[in-house]
């Protein structure tokens, strides 16, 4: 499993981090509406899920698993699948019923190759969130930004939404 080095910035001002991304030189890539069925491991297993998801342009497979809230403890195993609902029906006939349906709406920017991305979740504020290849690069562009570590999380969704006083396992579709 791959390690991701990612975090959160919480409750941000869009228009204010686009304008900040411009002056930056970050390229912009897409919008798109991500959507997602979450299943539990059989048996299920503590901060460990199965993930499908497609932009609509391409779609994963992938295991996540956490280990800390640090920018470094995630773990990731993903693949790329041709086809979405299909790929749900097999999971399904292998016994991984989804416990949850989501749909997000995401900006993406590439910025001194990093990955950062706007991220539109139903019932919760925008946030933002910053992947790469180290955590020292995370730093960087945290700070390029104008933020500070400190102003960061790196946590799951379902433990956002938790911040927001939402229990999002028991929204069994997510939709906007």
């Amino acid at each position: 499993m791959e390690t991701e080095f990612e975090v959160k910035i919480l409750d941000i001002d869009v228009n204010k981090i686009i304008s900040k991304l411009e002056s930056l030189g970050a390229k912009k890539l897409k919008e798109t509406l991500q959507k997602r069925y979450v299943y539990d491991f059989i048996p299920k297993k503590e901060k460990s899920w199965i993930r499908l998801r497609t932009n609509g342009e391409k779609t994963t497979l992938a295991i996540k698993e956490i280990s800390s809230d640090k920018i470094d403890g995630t773990k990731e195993l993903e693949i790329s699948v041709d086809d979405f609902e299909k790929t749900n029906m097999l999971l399904e006939k292998l016994g991984h019923k989804h416990k949850l349906y989501q749909e997000n709406k995401r900006i993406s920017y590439i910025l001194k190759g990093a990955e950062i991305e706007i991220d539109f979740w139903p019932k919760i504020p925008p946030y933002l969130e910053i992947e790469g290849k180290s955590t020292q690069e995370v730093e960087k562009i945290i700070k390029l930004l104008g933020y500070e570590k400190s102003q960061t999380v790196s946590i799951n969704t379902l433990d956002v939404y938790k911040i927001y006083g939402i229990d999002l396992n028991l929204i069994k579709e997510l939709k906007f």
